[in-house]
């Protein structure tokens, strides 16, 4: 794959003198699936806070779709979609009031956004619910919204920040499974951050981060190739484990 979207070089960052992350470098290809491993402490939020631009890196460069975070935020910013850890709906509007904001604030003309909201709720199953408001909604079925925001400015790049906290298995397994089938269908590059090990079977590429570092960056057959057991999951906890 050549086709580099996201491409962030020898990131640094630290809060109050203290390390956040050292020298964390990423790439994201088109159509392919990374996820981002780590403990809590890691640094996985502390790279998505400066991958979508929220601070800014002590040292390093980021660039979206060739266009620099520095010098060209907004055309960079264009190219992403983000779903946060902490949800960033409306609790007391409607889905399709929510969704409605989300396009104004990428200047998108209302029949286009309608048409959009549409096709969104229709794939994600979520017609039905376009006009409940967003404090009814289970966890699962709000993450599915917020997943529907962040695709309807069609981004090259989608960035999952532990986005499945808080899920019951089923819906954890059917979101991972449409995220996954965005790499495919749209040629969307995913990040996927996440502390649960049990996810990275959707992975094309793992990373591993540990205390700000990248541990290893790779396929999960090569991790293992590397490692002297045959346990996987074993494995990757001994790996973020703290020295």
């Amino acid at each position: 794959m050549t086709d580099i979207l996201l491409n962030a070089k020898d990131l640094y960052k630290s809060y109050s003198g203290k390390p956040a992350l050292s020298g964390v470098s990423v790439e994201l290809h088109a159509g392919e699936m990374v996820v981002l491993l780590g403990s809590n402490g890691a640094g996985k939020s502390t790279l998505l806070q400066l991958l979508t631009g929220l601070f800014s890196p002590d040292k390093g460069q980021i660039q979206v779709l060739g266009h620099d975070m520095r010098t060209h935020a907004s055309r960079a910013l264009a190219g992403l979609g983000v779903v946060f850890q902490q949800s960033a709906l409306d609790l007391d509007l409607t889905v399709q009031a929510n969704l409605l904001f989300h396009t104004d604030l990428h200047g998108m003309p209302r029949t286009l956004a309608r048409q959009r909201i549409a096709s969104g709720l229709g794939a994600m199953g979520l017609t039905a619910q376009a006009d409940s408001v967003v404090r009814s909604l289970s966890g699962g079925t709000r993450r599915k919204v917020e997943l529907v925001r962040a695709m309807l400015h069609q981004p090259k790049v989608l960035l999952m920040d532990e986005a499945t906290v808080g899920l019951d298995p089923a819906s954890r397994q059917q979101l991972l499974t449409t995220v996954r089938g965005l790499t495919g269908s749209h040629g969307v590059a995913v990040l996927w951050a996440t502390h649960l090990v049990e996810e990275i079977k959707v992975a094309d590429r793992l990373i591993l981060l540990n205390k700000g570092v990248v541990r290893f960056a790779g396929s999960v057959d090569d991790f293992m190739a590397q490692t002297t057991g045959n346990d996987l999951h074993e494995e990757l906890l001994k790996a973020l484990s703290p020295e």
